[in-house]
């Protein structure tokens, strides 16, 4: 006779909002936000917090939603990149990630941009040694990392002045 394992109802603010999610035990903040939620910016890669694909924000804090249970995150606040801007009001990071091809195949862009972010929150004009510090966690197989350093340089340029296109 199989066992069958208790659900968990988990509440959250998920980019702004309120959210509720009913989810097995050990289900991770990622497989909910793709899987139950549909917010695929947030990518599955490894899998095991190597990869930065799935960088999000939890309470402004940097994580890899790969390796955090969803159940953590009851009663906290998460941002994804959809939280941060979309089509008609692009952040000043994905619109410079945009203007200096910064992404090839995108896997790894919304991990970037939510690392970049999470940086410029912090220090609005960071050195490029505190850029790559920053990124150290988020891999990019196809791109290279100096059209994405020089997008983060730029929107950090672009937020300084408080230009938004």
């Amino acid at each position: 006779m199989a066992t069958q394992l208790a659900t968990h109802i988990v509440t959250f603010q998920l980019n702004g909002r309120p959210h509720a999610v009913t989810v097995a035990p050990l289900t991770t903040l990622r497989t909910a936000l793709r899987e139950d939620l549909h917010l695929h910016a947030t990518k599955a890669g490894c899998g095991q917090g190597g990869c930065g694909s799935c960088t999000v924000l939890l309470d402004n804090e940097l994580v890899l939603s790969c390796l955090v249970p969803v159940t953590l995150v009851d009663g906290r606040s998460v941002t994804t990149l959809e939280g941060i801007g979309g089509p008609g009001r692009l952040h000043p990071l994905q619109e410079a990630f945009h203007d200096h091809f910064a992404a090839q195949c995108g896997y790894c862009t919304a991990g970037m941009i939510m690392a970049a972010k999470w940086l410029l929150d912090r220090n609005p004009n960071p050195t490029r040694a505190e850029i790559q510090m920053a990124l150290a966690g988020n891999l990019c197989r196809c791109t290279g990392y100096v059209p994405i350093i020089e997008a983060i340089e730029d929107a950090a340029r672009r937020m300084s002045k408080g230009v938004k296109r």
